[in-house]
């Protein structure tokens, strides 16, 4: 399989991910304060939204991309 269509596929596939989840979360852990041997660490949690205008057209580029290649061969 040529990079070119595994690209593809993961646009496809990622599309479809950020339809059906439509957001994802992440934890970041930041250092706040350290005195002495003692360190204060906050962890907090991040949410990133996907908006739908993304993934609709990572997919069309993905079934875009696989198309022209197979109309190559």
């Amino acid at each position: 399989m040529s990079s070119v269509k595994m690209v593809a596929i993961v646009l496809i596939a990622a599309g479809v991910l950020g339809l059906a989840y439509g957001s994802f979360s992440y934890t970041k852990e930041t250092n706040q304060a350290k005195l002495g041997p003692f360190e204060l660490t906050v962890k907090d949690k991040q949410t990133v939204n996907v908006p739908v205008w993304v993934s609709v057209v990572a997919i069309v580029v993905g079934g875009a991309i696989l198309f022209s290649e197979s109309k190559k061969r």
